[in-house]
């Protein structure tokens, strides 16, 4: 016979009298601790019954227990006000500690921040000092045309702004504007420099693209190598693109630096007149009308002939008309041939710079008598030397040869009428 649970009803009422029995049980015992006393009393002879009852024994107990469980509840809430005083007053320490901490952190990072910055200015001073001993001044103001950026006015504005924000940083921010403005400004002067290059090249004759080495303008583009070393300018590798800027402009300034310093430049001769100009004149063996490919430099027999720009011996020999003759490549199409000579000193494949000794002066061939026969020649055809000669105001304007002595200067030498001596 299987069982049925019991309702929750009776197994409330269950409970229940089983709560009641524990608290009767529990009131007996209390009951116990505090029955009716008698207490006798003899005073001046005198007796009395004094009779506590059970419930005013348990009233004065309980009441000394809630004196007591006052006294230790204030005596608690009293420490633990004590405890959380001294621990607010042991933060506020820490947090003085470390206020004060971190201003004398500040301080010393605007110092450092002040020394920084007045070794970038010397830095930048010193810069610009060697920069302009051997540049000259460089331009500061912007010309229509030009490419180059100025950077002023976003330059004032970011100052004013970094002064706002962080007054510390503020000479930074002034020595970061005048960086920018110097690679500006040298980029403008590598761009000016350049233009004017190209303008003497083009007034010349000569094709800029020629002697910068073909259609991309890089000399000797078909022999370049060596190993990757990237520049960059921000601490994730970029560039700025106004230092690419610079980089470019200084590059293509010195590639025409040294296509100028491969045209004629110095005279090749040491001699004090020209006896034959370039173009038309009369034939000093035929006396009729004819055309002239060089200059003629009357020299004496034996004196130095010298390389007018620097290049490369391209031919050592004799030539129809030239007698003993020297021909230096100075790039692409560009050659010089020096004609006449008594003597070589140079050899075919030599490198020679300007002002070089290549050889002497004689009368070999078609002449009358020992001079120089000087030609420029682009692309096979022969072009007026002087302009070449009068161009070059800064190159070296003297020849030193310890035979001949120093030349004078392209501008210096003066025409003469065609006089025996001259072909």
């Amino acid at each position: 016979m299987s069982s049925k649970p019991e309702p929750l009803q009776a197994r409330l009422r269950v409970a229940w009298q089983r709560a009641r029995a524990r608290l009767a049980a529990m009131r007996a015992q209390i009951d116990q601790w505090f029955p009716d006393r008698e207490f006798i009393m003899r005073a001046q002879g005198q007796v009395r019954f004094i009779r506590l009852s059970a419930r005013t024994q348990k009233r004065a107990a309980t009441g000394a227990l809630v004196l007591a469980l006052a006294y230790v509840g204030s005596i608690g809430t009293l420490a633990l006000i004590r405890w959380h005083d001294a621990r607010d007053a042991s933060a506020l320490l820490g947090r003085q500690a470390r206020v004060e901490k971190a201003e004398s952190r500040v301080a010393a990072y605007r110092r450092n921040l002040d020394d920084v910055t007045a070794d970038l200015k010397r830095r930048q001073d010193f810069i610009e000092k060697v920069t302009q001993a051997h540049l000259g001044v460089l331009p500061a103001d912007s010309k229509d045309g030009e490419t180059v950026t100025n950077s002023h006015s976003e330059a004032t504005r970011t100052i004013d702004k970094v002064s706002t924000a962080v007054p510390e940083a503020a000479n930074l921010a002034r020595m970061e504007a005048r960086q920018l403005a110097f690679v500006e400004s040298l980029t403008r002067y590598a761009d000016r420099r350049a233009a004017r290059g190209l303008a003497m090249m083009r007034r010349l004759g000569v094709d800029p693209g020629m002697m910068l080495g073909g259609p991309g303008g890089r000399e000797g583009n078909d022999a370049m190598g060596g190993p990757l070393l990237t520049l960059f300018t921000e601490a994730d590798g970029a560039l700025d693109p106004r230092f690419a800027r610079l980089g470019a402009s200084l590059a293509r300034m010195s590639a025409l630096d040294r296509a100028l310093s491969r045209m004629p430049q110095v005279l090749p001769a040491s001699v004090d007149s020209i006896s034959s100009g370039f173009g038309y004149r009369v034939d000093p063996f035929t006396r009729h009308g004819s055309f002239h490919p060089g200059l003629d430099f009357r020299g004496p027999l034996g004196a130095g002939i010298y390389a007018a720009a620097r290049g490369t011996v391209s031919f050592v020999g004799q030539r129809s008309g030239y007698g003993n003759c020297v021909e230096v490549t100075h790039g692409p199409g560009l050659v010089t041939r020096y004609a006449h000579m008594s003597a070589f000193h140079s050899n075919v494949g030599q490198q020679v710079a300007a002002g070089q000794l290549i050889g002497a002066i004689g009368s070999t061939g078609r002449s009358t008598g020992p001079h120089l026969h000087f030609e420029v020649r682009i692309n096979g055809r022969p072009t007026n030397p002087r302009p070449f000669l009068e161009a070059r105001s800064h190159v070296p304007s003297t020849i030193v040869s310890p035979a001949a002595g120093p030349a004078p200067a392209a501008g210096a030498a003066k025409d003469t009428r065609p006089t025996e001596g001259s072909e």
